[in-house]
């Protein structure tokens, strides 16, 4: 099945070939981020930051909407939860909105994954204060968020943020002080593939590699609870 679903994104780039917006098109290659021609750009940098952070995923560990980059912890994992605050997902394990989390008890993880989450939260600040009081002491969140996207079409009325470095590190520093660090993902290039929908089979490693903290097109948030 995977081999007949990487044969077909391999055909759609065949029949569709890359279009980056020099073309003068008004429309996007891809009307799904690339989903059809391979692996979108944007899990390029975030697969990257979740795996050089997997030692900081141990103990119980808390992840958003489904048990994904949890999976690639390299601490021992004890508690694997989900939060939601669809109380119709299966996954869930915690009935919560983010941003108001009052009914969460403080210091019960030692991890809080949060992948491609805080731009569909309207008060971001209130959701990462939370993340800081339900992490123990010694715990860490990761995060990551869109510098540059599209609007999401099935979101489209939740979808509220983009961030630059400077927003993240001001989110950061109140609840957690000193111990955060905000870190840049992606260049003009892959920004401009991105929002054509074109897909990482389509660039080679130099092309993404290099980081141009003008043009993020991910930040990767790391913050220690004291």
């Amino acid at each position: 099945m995977n081999l007949l679903r990487t044969a077909k994104k391999r055909l759609v780039r065949g029949l569709r070939p890359a279009s980056l917006p020099q073309t003068r098109s008004t429309r996007p290659t891809s009307d799904s981020y690339g989903f059809d021609r391979g692996r979108p750009i944007d899990r390029y940098y975030i697969d990257r930051f979740f795996a050089a952070h997997a030692a900081d995923m141990r103990g119980d560990v808390l992840e958003v909407q489904e048990w994904l980059y949890g999976k690639g912890a390299a601490g021992e994992v004890t508690g694997r939860h989900v939060l939601d605050i669809d109380p119709a997902n299966p996954d869930a394990t915690v009935v919560a909105d983010l941003s108001a989390a009052d009914d969460v008890p403080a210091e019960s993880f030692d991890c809080i994954l949060l992948p491609q989450t805080l731009q569909f939260i309207f008060e971001a600040g209130a959701a990462i204060r939370h993340c800081h009081r339900m992490l123990r002491p010694g715990g860490v969140l990761l995060a990551t968020v869109p510098g540059t996207a599209r609007v999401d079409p099935e979101l489209y009325a939740s979808d509220y943020w983009r961030f630059t470095p400077a927003s993240c590190e001001r989110l950061l520093a109140g609840p957690f002080g000193g111990g955060a660090s905000v870190t840049s993902f992606g260049n003009a290039l892959a920004c401009g593939g991105f929002i054509a929908g074109l897909s990482v089979e389509e660039f080679s490693a130099s092309e993404l590699d290099p980081v141009d903290s003008f043009f993020p097109l991910i930040l990767g948030l790391r913050a220690r609870k004291a």
